[in-house]
């Protein structure tokens, strides 16, 4: 049986960086469920919809919803070497001061803002150069998009219209405003966290990595985890770790394993036959994700990418690195208040030029533009929980979408916001009639009956192993997950609130700060021992 100083389960965005930063320090394994993701399909921006529901998927869908006329909403997660960073849309967006210093004032010490500054920077590699809130040479490339749509500029120009001032830098010195998104990629190709970080380690030899593995549970020696046993080609195997295990799965994967191993809400473990080996009530509560609603308009002129997917386009890819296959669909975006007396933006504004329903996979005839409405600061709550004892059974997913009362007011203020928008003299020269919702004048409940009918996942579920010393909390500020030894989260499910943007960039940095944590632990140890 083969053992590991540091076994990672879960090759995503925050495993892949784990790897790399812990490579040179011990001996290193990644367990990942999916498989290596080498296709072009992953490496061409514009192509992330045509990855939802196939192999590198894992597709889940939540309960039926009360709140959104008892729909089960789908929910793409990467099954795939770069997890979530090979299937989404590359924004890199760190979301607001305020939502980390939250994070510090509720406890965890040395998790705030400026604390958390430097680890964004470590990171990076920005082609605009370095700046206080930006770097360069790190590994994952933080680039501005080759070939923005004009639309994309009507967009900007709408906003600023109705009095949303420009902002070409959404991390850094303020968050509000309106502006193009940098993205995740290099030379026109998607970057994703396995290119960025784990890539380069896997062909020198110092990380090593089994895909298509399963993870069935974790491994205990009493309260201490001592490495993990997955499903492989049919058969069982176990790998030690004499070190930490470390968890990396996502906020539905990570209190998966965690309760199939023992580790969640007792009543829970038992009326599903599992032996509680720690009582943590907190194992996935706390879920809270980003819930967004569109407007689309149909679009007077072919500028559209809905129809962009030509031999002559493809060949401008293929040999500049240019054009619409380049584009991450969601180009420009703005953060705005939905009322004057907050001190942070709680909407979002994501502007597609094309129509983006139903995840993409809904294609009307002709061209259209759509204006996603995002909620920030969900007050809603969900939770994941075990369907059975069977690790291959997908979870049971309530996210209680629009429960609390000030998410469906937020909302339905950001859907009246985007309206507005889309009616500025910025688009008279694109707009046609409205498509979704299809009146151009609706009245409040039709707005709210297309709140209900339209809203899916922004793709951004947080939260369900929260970081806190409170009685729902799972790990410390250290990460290390109560009660147990050696057995450490470093995910987006340890966030104690869900941030104001995309996640996937608060991910990379999860994972550098845990990292950095488990590097100095062991100097600390080592500085004790030589004394």
């Amino acid at each position: 049986m083969k053992c590991y100083d540091y076994v990672i389960v879960g090759a995503g965005t925050s495993g892949c960086v784990m790897a790399a930063r812990l490579a040179g320090h011990g001996s290193v394994l990644l367990i990942e469920a999916g498989g290596s993701g080498s296709t072009r399909t992953i490496r061409i921006p514009a192509a992330f919809p045509r990855l939802f529901k196939t192999s590198v998927d894992w597709t889940y869908f939540t309960e039926p919803e009360l709140q959104l006329h008892n729909r089960r909403l789908y929910w793409p997660r990467g099954k795939v070497v770069g997890g979530c960073s090979a299937i989404n849309a590359m924004i890199y967006v760190r979301g607001h001061r305020s939502d980390y210093d939250a994070w510090r004032d509720a406890g965890n010490a040395a998790w705030g803002y400026d604390d958390l500054l430097p680890y964004f920077l470590q990171s990076e590699d920005n082609e605009r150069g370095i700046s206080p809130f930006h770097a360069t040479g790190g590994p994952l490339p933080v680039s501005d998009q080759r070939s923005p749509n004009p639309l994309t500029y009507a967009f900007i120009e709408a906003c600023t219209e109705i009095g949303i001032h420009g902002n070409d830098d959404f991390n850094g010195l303020r968050q509000e405003g309106v502006g193009l998104y940098q993205v995740n990629q290099r030379g026109g190709e998607r970057w994703s966290a396995a290119r960025s970080f784990l890539e380069p380690l896997l062909r020198s030899g110092k990380v090593a990595i089994i895909t298509s593995a399963h993870a069935v549970r974790i491994l205990f020696d009493k309260q201490t985890a001592v490495g993990v046993e997955y499903r492989s080609e049919g058969s069982i195997h176990q790998v030690m770790a004499a070190g930490s295990v470390i968890l990396a799965c996502g906020s539905v994967n990570t209190p998966q394993l965690l309760m199939l191993s023992g580790v969640g809400p007792a009543h829970q473990l038992r009326a599903r036959g599992i032996p509680v080996l720690c009582d943590l009530p907190g194992v996935g509560r706390n879920l809270q994700d980003h819930l967004s609603v569109g407007v689309m308009y149909q679009c007077t002129q072919n500028v559209t990418l809905d129809k962009a997917d030509t031999l002559s386009n493809l060949a401008n890819y293929l040999l500049r690195r240019r054009g619409p296959f380049t584009s991450n669909i969601a180009e420009a975006g703005a953060f705005v208040r939905s009322s004057p007396d907050l001190t942070a933006p709680d909407l979002q504004f994501l502007f597609g030029p094309a129509y983006f329903i139903n995840h993409g996979f809904t294609r009307p005839d002709g061209h259209g533009f759509s204006i996603g409405v995002v909620q920030l600061r969900p007050e809603s709550r969900g939770s994941v929980e075990l369907r059975s004892s069977n690790p291959f059974d997908a979870p049971v997913i309530r996210a209680n979408y629009l429960s609390a009362e000030l998410d469906r007011k937020v909302l339905y203020e950001g859907l009246r916001i985007a309206r507005r928008i889309a009616a500025a003299r910025a688009f008279d020269a694109w707009r046609g009639d409205p498509y979704l919702p299809a009146s151009k004048d609706p009245d409040p409940a039709t707005l709210m009956q297309h709140i209900r009918s339209q809203s899916q996942t922004m793709y951004h579920p947080v939260g369900t192993c929260k970081m806190g010393s409170d009685a729902a909390s799972v790990v410390d500020s250290k990460l290390r997950v109560h009660g147990i030894n050696n057995l450490r989260i470093a995910d987006a499910s340890i966030m104690p609130s869900i941030i104001g943007g995309n996640t996937n960039a608060p991910s990379v940095m999860i994972a550098e700060r845990a990292a950095a944590m488990i590097i100095a632990g062991e100097n600390n140890v080592e500085a004790e021992q030589a004394s």
